[in-house]
């Protein structure tokens, strides 16, 4: 694996353990060069995964772009980026029975997935996620929310 501080083509593993849930393996690793130090991650790929768009476009399914808009959901909140990995892999497995998902079916799993973990990644991501048009739709979801919840 190539360094990414100083680009030198070898890097040793120094520690490797199992984690997300065992659906993945993170190596950390040391490059001889300069020293440096970084983790990879090993992860099954989701083979042939596509997900189909609002318009009917398929697009292979892409985990580091839904992993960055769960991740910016959940910014400055106490999410573990483990627990949130973990979670997405069990959903990458439901997912993954079927050749296509919808983009929609996405959308609301994660949704689920947050309101489960904590309430306000979940607002954020469902306010972009359903791009409400105005606050009072703003509000009524909301509300549906949180009489769920009592």
């Amino acid at each position: 694996m190539k360094c990414p501080s100083c680009g030198h083509e070898d890097s040793k593993v120094v520690d490797s353990r199992v984690t997300d849930a065992g659906t993945a393996i993170r190596r950390r690793r040391e490059c001889p060069k300069c020293e440096f130090r970084f983790t990879t991650f090993e992860r099954s790929q989701t083979a042939n995964l596509m997900v189909e768009k609002k318009g009917g476009i398929f697009e292979p399914y892409d985990r580091e772009k839904l992993e960055k808009g769960i991740l910016t959901a959940c910014g400055k909140r106490p999410v573990s980026i483990e627990k949130i990995r973990e979670c997405l892999s069990e959903l990458e497995e439901r997912w993954g029975r079927d050749k296509v998902v919808s983009s929609k079916k996405i959308g609301e799993d994660v949704i689920e997935m947050l309101r489960e973990i904590d309430e306000v990644a979940f607002i954020r991501f469902a306010s972009v996620y359903k791009q409400f048009k105005d606050m009072e739709t703003f509000k009524a979801e909301l509300s549906k929310f949180f009489n769920t919840k009592q």
